[in-house]
């Protein structure tokens, strides 16, 4: 009789799936807070958009729901290079919920998408003790999730992961920045880098130029690998707490998290029709990675602003007689931050001086 073919001879080992998801469960179960509902037997995780219970109480008396999706882009074939994964897993969740705070949500919850071409405990857990570490630095559970093991669509070692995150904001605490007005001040959160875009250009400018991602770089102060795989910063505690200094005032006009498209792209994006931001790039130091790129590029500085965030992962325009009081709220939740511009009137638009 001729052998009968299983799923496993095609690839895909149900068995190593089902033992990393046991241990992915227990790692997730370390995200949850009060509001997470017990299901283990079910299909969907249970989020309780309200709870009542004194320590923790949540309610909301007319919740608007947010939700984005986003990935980790390129970074993730230096990651594979270089053999190191739990950085990006902290990359995938902070390019979800640092867009989620913009319209001044708090982050609910998180979901993972993983494709592979194989199983690899090792490669996993480590990719999701990265994600599980920056959903608690989000406040966010990681409400479930998707390991899809393709033999036939990824190569071996190759992987691709998407992340989705959920949050809800009072609809009278919507920030659109439909209020900013000329006279406003633009405060800018320090980044940790280069967080995660651009790296197409990052990794044709390291292949150009033959770079060893091993050797160390002084200016860096570490190895060129290192800096280029550190993680994304979660702004989540720090902008809501913000936020929620100012419960009845409405102190931020407008926010907007630096991804691609550096400060121009994605500042405008929150500007009213009629107002202009001003930016003082000597305003706020630069990590000396970005000097390094534009040297061995080159890459000309026009083009830099304008696929990296030189060194401001966030933006938060607010009115100007409240500027040095939340300096000083983000100086004690230890993120650096700078006044690094103004809004004026004219077309919209993000002027670099």
């Amino acid at each position: 009789m001729a052998k009968t073919l299983t799923y496993k001879d095609s690839g895909v080992n149900i068995d190593a799936g089902d033992a990393v998801a046991g241990a992915i469960g227990r790692m997730a179960r370390s995200t949850f807070g009060p509001r997470v509902v017990k299901n283990d037997m079910g299909f969907a995780g249970l989020f309780r958009l309200d709870y009542n219970e004194k320590l923790f109480k949540r309610n909301y008396r007319d919740p608007i729901l947010l939700a984005c999706t986003d990935g980790v882009g390129t970074k993730l074939k230096l990651a594979i290079e270089l053999q190191k994964f739990d950085t990006v897993g902290i990359d995938l969740v902070a390019m979800s919920v640092n867009d989620l705070i913009v319209q001044g949500a708090e982050p609910m919850f998180f979901l993972d998408y993983l494709a592979v071409n194989k199983v690899d405990d090792n490669i996993i857990l480590a990719l999701m003790e990265g994600i599980c570490e920056a959903c608690r630095q989000a406040d966010a559970a990681l409400l479930g999730g998707e390991t899809a093991e393709m033999p036939d669509f990824y190569a071996p070692g190759d992987f691709d992961m998407a992340g989705f995150a959920v949050g809800v904001v009072e609809r009278k605490k919507v920030i659109t920045g439909r209020y900013v007005e000329p006279g406003d001040y633009i405060i800018g959160l320090a980044s940790s880098g280069l967080h995660s875009n651009g790296y197409s250009l990052v990794r044709k400018i390291i292949a150009a130029g033959k770079r060893d991602l091993n050797s160390h770089i002084p200016a860096l102060a570490r190895t060129l690998g290192q800096e280029l795989l550190e993680p994304t910063k979660v702004y989540v505690r720090a902008v809501r707490s913000v936020l929620g200094h100012y419960r009845v005032k409405h102190v931020v006009r407008a926010m907007a998290h630096i991804t691609g498209g550096g400060l121009p792209g994605n500042l405008s994006r929150v500007l009213p029709d009629e107002c202009q931001a001003v930016i003082k790039k000597d305003s706020w130091p630069k990590p000396p990675v970005f000097d390094l790129l534009a040297k061995w590029g080159p890459v000309d500085e026009e083009e830099m602003y304008r696929v990296f965030n030189m060194g401001i992962g966030y933006v938060l325009v607010v009115r100007p007689t409240f500027a040095d009081s939340i300096l000083a709220q983000l100086k004690r939740t230890k993120q650096p931050a700078y006044l690094i511009g103004r809004i004026r009137r004219g077309p919209k638009r993000v002027i670099l001086e």
